[in-house]
């Protein structure tokens, strides 16, 4: 008969990633008497595995002896993979008490998250924010190095310590030391263009634009701006997220938790504050603007979650990866499908296109000539699909910098006074909608277009007419009614008049000769 000897086993608490929210994982430590091996299991990736040599310096220049003998760990539930560098910490202190150095062999009132180096100090990952989302929902004490500790204790009811060495971990578990104290500071949000330094006063000229930079910001509406170059569609698009509202502290607790995902939080960094604003190149495939990979990350369309997405000469993305961009728009969230499982990443954003109206980009522009044939002109706007161009409220002509204004030393209306309005207008949406407060205009489904849109009867004759006129869809014909709402929010008008509807017609996409 063999008798098997074996030291106590030990069980933490740490966290698995996989797309944004974080799912809890028991660390399960086994040292047992054999030949000195290290072995993990549970779906360890290779920077989890990686762990195995950072454990065993980081616990010998600790001063601690590391066991000569079988060490087993087992990350449960075996069901999800495991990545991250985060899992250092909790295994090495399993290690520590299942050798029998620590007085404690169950820490099921904390979660551990840190990535060790060599000379045991504990360094910052990415991810900690949903790592502390899931330790406040399961009521769970959070242990993290300090260069993420101020981010974790933004999360409101969590108690967050912060760690700076392995060392001072033991001795914080074993009651011979305390925390360092986290100071949470007060969630302010960015008051828009005064941190930027970016206003619409300075935009000159290009009323029809400015005032369609309004009503996407009101109503929350997909805006593709088609002009010559030298317009100034990048510069005045860059001055959007001044004029939406500013973000809440749920809005900031979701962007922030996106970032954090991706590694984009410098450490000490607090919550965002600002709402994202994404301009990627042209060349970015389907998977950096939807997100996925082998380890499904998120993509533009996440990190421009509850802000802005600009997509300059949108004609030149492949197609590809533009058609891709359709069912965010239309659910709000992104659904990567993986052999592990599904990952599902936020993707609440304001699409923003901007184009020539042909390949030499001055097609009706009295002071330029165009060098392009007809069939060029014709074939510019087809580069972008229907169905995509559909998704798109507002379509909207951009002309040259008059002369005059140019030279002009009067500034336009300032980023302020459009903001007040802005608001103003996301007030009335959030009291329309109580059962859904962050609903805005551009959500509106076809049973709400009912209920929200009455229309006059002046109005009601326009829009048959365009119905007939020009062929509108179900889906132009609601969007149609979406930007009247939102044109009547600014009038503060409960009912939408024969303006409002010409209006939003004057903002619809036209087909080369219509």
């Amino acid at each position: 008969m063999v008798c098997r000897v074996s030291y106590v086993h030990a069980r933490l608490r740490s966290a698995a990633l996989f797309g944004v929210p974080a799912t809890l994982v028991s660390v399960e430590v086994d040292v047992s008497f054999g030949l000195p091996a290290f072995s993990m299991v549970g779906l360890p990736d290779s920077s989890v595995r990686e762990s195995r040599d950072r454990v065993r310096s980081a616990i010998q220049n600790s001063g601690f002896p590391f066991p000569a003998h079988r060490i087993t760990v087992n990350l449960a539930p075996a069901s999800v993979p495991k990545r991250g560098t985060w899992f250092d910490l909790p295994i090495a202190i399993g290690v520590l008490a299942a050798s029998g150095l620590l007085g404690r062999h169950e820490y099921d009132g904390l979660l551990l998250a840190g990535e060790l180096s060599l000379d045991w100090a504990i360094n910052s990952t990415r991810g900690v924010l949903p790592i502390a989302l899931l330790a406040r929902h399961h009521d769970l004490r959070l242990l993290t190095p300090p260069g993420r500790a101020l981010q974790a204790a933004a999360v409101q009811g969590l108690d967050v310590g912060a760690l700076t060495s392995l060392s001072h971990a033991v001795d914080v578990l074993q009651d011979r030391a305390l925390v360092r104290p986290v100071t949470v500071r007060p969630f302010q949000p960015d008051r828009g263009a005064a941190a930027s330094g970016q206003d619409m006063s300075d935009v000159k000229g290009q009323r029809l634009a400015r005032r369609a930079l309004e009503v996407a910001a009101a109503g929350r509406h997909n805006l593709l701006l088609v002009g010559p170059p030298g317009a100034g569609k990048p510069m005045m698009v860059k001055r959007l997220p001044g004029l939406l509202p500013a973000t809440t502290f749920d809005e900031a607790v979701e962007t922030t938790t996106i970032h954090s995902v991706v590694g984009l939080i410098q450490d000490d960094g607090g919550l965002l504050t600002t709402r994202p604003f994404r301009a990627p190149h042209h060349t970015a495939s389907d998977v950096a603007l939807v997100g996925g990979g082998v380890e499904p990350r998120p993509g533009e369309v996440s990190l421009a979650h509850n802000g802005v997405l600009f997509l300059d000469e949108i004609p030149e993305f492949g197609r590809r990866a533009l058609e891709v961009l359709r069912q965010p728009l239309e659910e709000g969230v992104v659904r990567i499908a993986h052999a592990a499982g599904v990952a599902v990443f936020p993707a609440r954003f304001m699409l923003v296109g901007a184009m020539n109206p042909c390949p030499c980009g001055f097609a009706g522009d009295e002071s330029r000539e165009c060098r392009c044939t007809p069939r060029q002109i014709e074939r510019c706007p087809g580069r972008l699909s229907g169905p995509l161009r559909d998704r798109f409220d507002l379509t909207v002509s951009v002309g040259p910098v008059p002369q005059d204004a140019l030279t002009s030393t009067v500034g336009g209306e300032s980023t302020l006074d459009i903001r007040q309005r802005v608001t103003r207008v996301h007030d009335r949406q959030a009291a329309r909608g109580r059962s859904e407060p962050r609903m805005s205009n551009a959500d509106l489904s076809h049973a709400q277009l009912a209920t929200y849109c009455r229309i006059d009867r002046a109005g009601r004759l326009i829009l048959e007419r365009a119905i007939s006129r020009f062929r509108l869809s179900a889906r132009g014909f609601d969007r149609l009614r979406r930007v009247a709402r939102t044109l009547a929010d600014l009038e503060d008008a409960d009912t939408i008049g024969a303006s409002h509807v010409t209006e939003a017609l004057s903002y619809r996409d036209r087909e080369p000769g219509t």
